[in-house]
């Protein structure tokens, strides 16, 4: 196990050292951040019977929002409870990995923090710390690839996670060996990689850092689950590095919602669950599932722009008083650059 507390202050690994900064600043990508993250209870719809929310509760429930459940948080959650089973006695070689791909603003961090929060909190009811004990179980780990990553630089992050000292003369092989030593006594079972798209294996940095990542894969008594836009289109997928990752991992396509599939609408059922979750004084239940086709536009069946489209309209409902959102809420927020250049809603409706 490892005690969560602050980094030694001369390493360069992060964190409030002795200056009592307050835990709300801890980045998702310490363990302090993490651990915040995942034992805080989410926020929560309005319930039938619940006493009235005040106007700021409001503004700020619609600021942070529920997690809409959609096919893509299933489907991984399944196959990463499927494959940490698998891989759970496998010695030899890396176990099974995942990739979670699609373009920008699919929800794909958004799946990738769910499951981990799933996994993190499962572990920790089977697996509670001894009583007395200062220690956490830290079953989850998450990084990010930074800008023009190196192998270094990869492996600094994953020692910043968990506080381990990184003095700047430490070598990459130096730092490697305590990460790998640390995260192993921890108990670390599954590392969630974001931003993976960042890596060019045709570069020289970017095939050390491929590098470093599959000897991690293989030390570390872990399941790996990476995250990133369109990974297939981009060079992770070429070469003799790209065919190892290809064939070690599972594809999970956070691609945009169809408005239908088959007999169902998963477009429309998502926008149903989300509006379900609103808590507006005045609004209309059926008023957004029955504007599905104009969103569908709008957003090109992308939920991170959906979401943000919606919670957008609610804060202006709440903000102006109409508390309810119509089609003409709807047309006045300004989406995400994307969205408004490749999917601008035709006029004269």
């Amino acid at each position: 196990m490892v005690n969560p507390s602050p980094p030694n202050a001369n390493s360069t690994s992060g964190g409030p050292g002795d200056s009592g900064e307050a835990e709300l600043s801890w980045p998702l990508t310490t363990w302090q951040g993490w651990h915040r993250f995942a034992t805080t209870d989410p926020v929560a719809p309005p319930r039938p019977g619940d006493p009235p929310r005040s106007t700021e509760e409001r503004l700020a429930y619609h600021s942070s929002f529920v997690t809409i459940r959609t096919p893509a948080i299933h489907t991984l959650a399944t196959q990463v409870r499927t494959l940490m089973i698998l891989g759970r006695h496998q010695q030899t070689t890396a176990r099974p990995s995942l990739i979670v791909t699609g373009p920008a603003a699919a929800g794909k961090t958004t799946a990738l923090l769910n499951v981990g929060r799933t996994c993190h909190l499962a572990h920790t009811r089977k697996n509670p710390p001894p009583p007395g004990s200062a220690h956490a179980a830290v079953p989850v780990a998450y990084v990010l690839v930074p800008p023009g990553a190196t192998a270094k630089t990869l492996i600094t992050e994953f020692a910043r996670y968990l506080g381990i000292p990184v003095a700047t003369r430490m070598t990459q092989t130096q730092i490697t060996e305590a990460v790998c030593h640390t995260y192993t006594q921890a108990g670390v079972q599954l590392v969630m990689i974001d931003e993976i798209h960042r890596l060019n294996p045709r570069t020289t940095t970017g095939a050390q850092t491929a590098d470093l990542i599959k000897d991690l894969s293989e030390r570390l008594p872990a399941t790996f689950v990476y995250a990133g836009i369109n990974v297939t289109d981009t060079p992770l997928f070429t070469g003799v590095r790209g065919a190892q990752l290809a064939g070690r991992a599972t594809l999970v396509d956070c691609g945009p919602l169809p408005a239908r599939h088959g007999k169902r609408e998963p477009f429309r059922e998502v926008i149903t669950d989300i509006e379900n979750a609103l808590d507006l004084q005045q609004h209309k239940p059926g008023t957004l599932p029955r504007q599905a086709p104009y969103l569908h536009q709008r957003t090109a069946g992308r939920i991170g722009s959906l979401t943000r489209l919606i919670r957008q309209a609610a804060i202006t409902a709440i903000s102006d008083g109409t508390e309810r959102i119509t089609k003409t809420t709807l047309d006045t927020i300004r989406l995400d650059h994307l969205a408004e250049t490749q999917h601008r809603p035709r006029r004269g409706r």
